[in-house]
């Protein structure tokens, strides 16, 4: 099933152009990793599926995108950035507990329910894999996490409010090797449930995640396929020389 497309996608800023002729599509319960050099249009590509970009005001757009079967810029953009959540680079966490941190989004959009608050935090934090470090001490400061786990406990907000899909943008950029596993397990447990794009410029995490990667150069998509296929045997002689890391 078919979560996302994209069809004949372009996008500037101003007069430059960021993302040209990108047709894609993104398939229920899967990880599609992206990857590519720094400015190739990987982050703005992300931004766009829950229209992060309309926040910049010279931002333009040609082309449609889907999600499911509804053209993104007729869905109400607070109920498509509740539906298309996203984890950023660097965890940012509120100035609030652990609990609240959690349960901020519930609450944002109209739950008072304290008991299935409190139900939704618990099940977010295990879907993060965090509940077994946090769960006696939910009413500290978020910031007395370690990075790893405030990253986790970004993930966990994002799902309190049950997305249908989650974007990743480098969410393991600055963290050691044991908190990046830890981010990748749940990525693969969440997947059962959810659709994920991940960007990523650790291609050794795309092979180890991905269901599909695509590779982005300059603003182009140059290729997008089963990520076995890509990191064994591209279709393209750039992907093939940035996996091995010719340049990037």
């Amino acid at each position: 099933m078919v979560k996302i497309s994209a069809t004949k996608l372009n996008i500037w800023f101003g007069e430059t152009s960021v993302l040209r002729n990108i047709n894609i599509e993104i398939y229920a319960n899967e990880i599609l990793s992206i990857i590519g050099p720094s400015n190739s249009g990987k982050t703005t590509f992300l931004r766009m599926l829950n229209r992060l970009n309309d926040l910049t005001p010279s931002f333009k757009m040609q082309g449609e995108v889907m999600f499911e079967d509804t053209d993104i810029r007729k869905i109400n953009v607070e109920l498509l950035r509740k539906k298309i959540g996203m984890v950023f680079a660097l965890p940012l966490p509120l100035p609030l507990s652990i609990f609240d941190n959690v349960a901020y989004g519930l609450r944002m959009h109209g739950e008072r329910n304290r008991k299935r608050i409190r139900e939704k935090v618990k099940q977010a934090l295990t879907q993060g894999y965090l509940w077994d470090e946090v769960k006696d001490r939910l009413p500290e400061s978020a910031f007395k996490l370690s990075g790893g786990q405030q990253q986790r406990l970004c993930i966990a907000r994002t799902l309190a409010v049950e997305p249908d899909v989650i974007l990743f943008d480098e969410p393991c950029s600055g963290l050691d090797p044991i908190s990046t596993a830890k981010v990748e397990e749940a990525m693969l447990k969440l997947k059962k449930e959810y659709t994920i794009v991940l960007v990523t410029n650790n291609v050794k995490q795309a092979a180890r995640v991905g269901d599909r990667t695509a590779f982005f150069l300059s603003g182009e998509l140059v290729e997008l396929d089963k990520t076995e296929k890509i990191f064994t045997a591209p279709s393209d002689r750039r992907t093939d020389d940035y996996i091995r890391g010719k340049f990037g």
